[in-house]
C-alpha cells in the first residue's frame, strides 16, 4: 500500500467516544445475521481450536459481543472451561442460550454492555471478541473493561475487520463464506458502506491501546483484518 493510500486511510478520531453509537441488532436483524454467520462455522472452530491450544484446563473465558454464540459452543466442546458471553443484544443472548442448549453444552450468556461489565476484577483467564470491536461507542472504556475483568497474566484476543483491507481483499473473503447470492450481495455492500468506515487500521488501534495499560500487545495483521493480542 502506497503513502498517499495510506494518509487518505488515516482519520482523526475521538479516542474515547465514537459517533456510531452501535447497530440495534434486535429481532429481525439479529436472527439474520446469525443465520448467515453459520455459513462460518468453519471459522468459530478454527478459532476454538486456536484458543483451547493456550487455556489450561478450567480455565475461566470471557466472550465478549457472542452474537449466536458459535464461539463459545465450539470452545465448550473441546474442554471443560466454564465459559461466559456478554452481548448488548438481548435476542442474540436468547439465540446463543437457545443453542448452547441445542448443543448440549454449558455456557452462560448474559446481557450487558462492554463499557460497563457486570462482573467483579481480576475473573477471567481468557477474553474473546470476534467481528464487534469496530462498532462499540466508547472503545478505550472498552479496552479498559477487558483488562479489569482479567486475571493477573490474562490474555484477550481481538479479531477485526481493518478499514485499509483493499476491495479485492474483501470481495475475496465474502467469497470464502458461502452465501446465497442476495446475502453475497448484500455483505459486500455491507462492508463497503458501514463496516469499513467504523473499523480501525493497525496504527489507529495502536493509539487507543496506548490510554491502556496491558503489558503485552502484539498486532498481527490477516487478508482483511487484524489479530490484537493482549497480556494483563
Amino acid at each position: 500500500m502506497t503513502t498517499n493510500t495510506m494518509e487518505q486511510n488515516e482519520r482523526p478520531m475521538s479516542t474515547k467516544t465514537k459517533a456510531y453509537k452501535g447497530l440495534g441488532m434486535e429481532g429481525f436483524v439479529a436472527k439474520w445475521y446469525a443465520k448467515n454467520t453459520a455459513n462460518s462455522m468453519n471459522d468459530f472452530r478454527t478459532d476454538a481450536r486456536r484458543v483451547a491450544a493456550l487455556l489450561a484446563p478450567g480455565a475461566k473465558v470471557l466472550e465478549v459481543a457472542p452474537g449466536p454464540g458459535y464461539f463459545a459452543i465450539e470452545l465448550a466442546k473441546l474442554g471443560n472451561y466454564p465459559i461466559t458471553g456478554l452481548d448488548i443484544s438481548k435476542t442474540f443472548v436468547e439465540i446463543a442460550q437457545k443453542n448452547a442448549a441445542q448443543a448440549g453444552v454449558r455456557a452462560e450468556f448474559r446481557h450487558g454492555s462492554v463499557s460497563n461489565m457486570p462482573f467483579e476484577s481480576d475473573q477471567f483467564d481468557f477474553l474473546f471478541c470476534r467481528a464487534a470491536f469496530k462498532n462499540f461507542s466508547e472503545p478505550v472504556r472498552a479496552l479498559q473493561e477487558m483488562r479489569r475483568v482479567l486475571k493477573a497474566g490474562g490474555r484477550a484476543l481481538i479479531i477485526d475487520l481493518r478499514r485499509d483491507a483493499s476491495l479485492e481483499a474483501i470481495n475475496e473473503a465474502v467469497s470464502r463464506m458461502r452465501l446465497g447470492i442476495f446475502s453475497r450481495v448484500f455483505t459486500r455492500l455491507a462492508f463497503r458502506l458501514m463496516l469499513l468506515k467504523r473499523a480501525y487500521t493497525k496504527r489507529e488501534f495502536e493509539q487507543l491501546l496506548t490510554q491502556t495499560q496491558f503489558r503485552s500487545i502484539k498486532i498481527e495483521e490477516t487478508l482483511i483484518g487484524m489479530d490484537i493480542w493482549l497480556e494483563k
